[in-house]
């Protein structure tokens, strides 16, 4: 199977042209190409279709699980799509689980990506979480290893739930990302952003990746997390987001849309050899 290895921060991707190669399982195949030891070693697996008017992206993570939405692999497809020849000018639409978004290269020699990533969504039925299905979930209690979590639950095509803390390095993620990912009120389980607020303009934030873990960075989590902020008037409509891969720029607009703006950058080129 011949692949691109592209990462936007630190958050991983093994890419293929679905059309070019035949996978007949994609969850296992997800979990063998993503295997750090054993395989390419990835945060996900992304399949790639050409369309008349764009690419249909398909994102499995590294355990299997198929994400409806991924931020970060967003900004990596139109350079993937420009090297290929599918992509003429700057800007080219993604069509998702989630919904179509839409990409724009903006500075090609710095590997600079901008990604309309649409409205967040509140009502517990979006997210989705249990409860009253018209009701929004804003900072509310959740208990997890003895104690109680107080957070924003806020979908952007894939659920999550923010978490402002006072000091974010006091936070074992390897403890209680797991816990709260698997909480019984979130259905289909939860990424978790945990948010520390450095200035009105600066946000730390670190995560856990539904389906896979502690990452480097999340672009929807991002996006999520100014959307939290602004609801709890913690900042402005714009902020940087530090993650531990490096930095996005999220900004929201007046029609309310979340816009990502950060790198993305091609690893290289392979053959995986092993049969899937």
């Amino acid at each position: 199977m011949h692949f691109d290895k592209y990462q936007g921060l630190g958050n991983d991707f093994v890419f293929v042209d679905a059309e070019q190669e035949t996978i007949p399982d994609f969850a296992s195949a997800a979990r063998a190409v993503c295997d750090r030891r054993f395989g390419v070693g990835a945060d996900g697996l992304v399949l790639l279709r050409r369309q008349q008017d764009g690419v249909q992206m398909r994102i499995f993570n590294s355990d299997g699980s198929e994400a409806e939405m991924c931020g970060n692999a967003s900004r990596c497809v139109p350079l993937f799509a420009r090297e290929r020849g599918w992509l003429k000018g700057d800007t080219l639409t993604l069509y998702t689980a989630a919904g179509p978004v839409i990409t724009q290269i903006i500075d090609e020699p710095k590997h600079l990506v901008c990604v309309d990533m649409g409205a967040a969504r509140w009502t517990r039925k979006e997210i989705p979480m249990i409860g009253n299905p018209d009701e929004q979930a804003v900072e509310v209690p959740l208990e997890a290893l003895g104690q109680s979590w107080t957070g924003t639950a806020v979908s952007m095509g894939n659920p999550h739930f923010v978490i402002f803390v006072p000091d974010i390095e006091q936070i074992d993620l390897a403890a209680v990302g797991p816990v709260l990912e698997t909480h019984a009120d979130f259905p289909k389980k939860t990424n978790v952003e945990f948010v520390q607020v450095l200035n009105k303009g600066l946000l730390r934030m670190r995560v856990w990746e539904r389906g896979a873990g502690i990452t480097k960075a999340c672009g929807t989590g991002s996006c999520a997390t100014l959307a939290a902020a602004v609801k709890t008037g913690r900042t402005g409509n714009e902020a940087r987001i530090v993650l531990d891969g490096g930095e996005l720029s999220v900004r929201l607009d007046d029609n309310g849309h979340l816009f990502m703006t950060g790198p993305a950058q091609k690893v290289f080129t392979g053959e995986y050899l092993l049969a899937l």
